[in-house]
């Protein structure tokens, strides 16, 4: 058996432009990939009846990002929340938490102002136009 190792982190997205803007423009993530993929195999893969998705992988300091924009498509039914069983969320360091909240545009959503925990990490956790959790920490 080989050892594992991380690919990437991937997050659907209804609007993948829309996606694609909101991570460059906020996180100032570079697009390193873009791709469509469909047929047989695709969408027994992922067990989705005729599935087909178009993706985007983003460089995240060596992390790659990968959004991705499923035909069909499955309302997601509300926001996710942090408490609930198999919640996920995307972790993204920065320099001053602080800072970058200043400077977020107007419009993006965040859970409240960054707080600085009993651990001593100062967090934010904002939401991307499609509701998911991203996770902004000081580096």
């Amino acid at each position: 058996m080989s050892d594992p190792t991380a690919h990437h982190v991937g997050i659907t997205v209804s609007d993948l432009d829309r996606a694609v803007e909101f991570y460059a423009e906020t996180f100032d993530l570079d697009v390193v990939a873009e791709f469509t993929v469909g047929g047989d195999a695709f969408a027994e893969a992922v067990a989705v009846d005729g599935a087909a998705a178009e993706f985007a992988h983003l460089d995240a300091d060596g992390v790659r990002v990968e959004l991705v924009a499923y035909d069909p498509t499955v309302d997601s039914g509300g926001d996710p929340e942090l408490n609930r069983q198999g919640a996920t969320h995307l972790g993204l360091t920065v320099d001053d938490v602080e800072a970058f909240y200043a400077d977020l545009a107007d419009g993006v959503e965040t859970l409240s102002p960054p707080r600085t925990t009993e651990s001593g990490t100062t967090v934010l956790f904002v939401r991307d136009p499609e509701g998911n959790l991203i996770e902004v920490l000081d580096a």
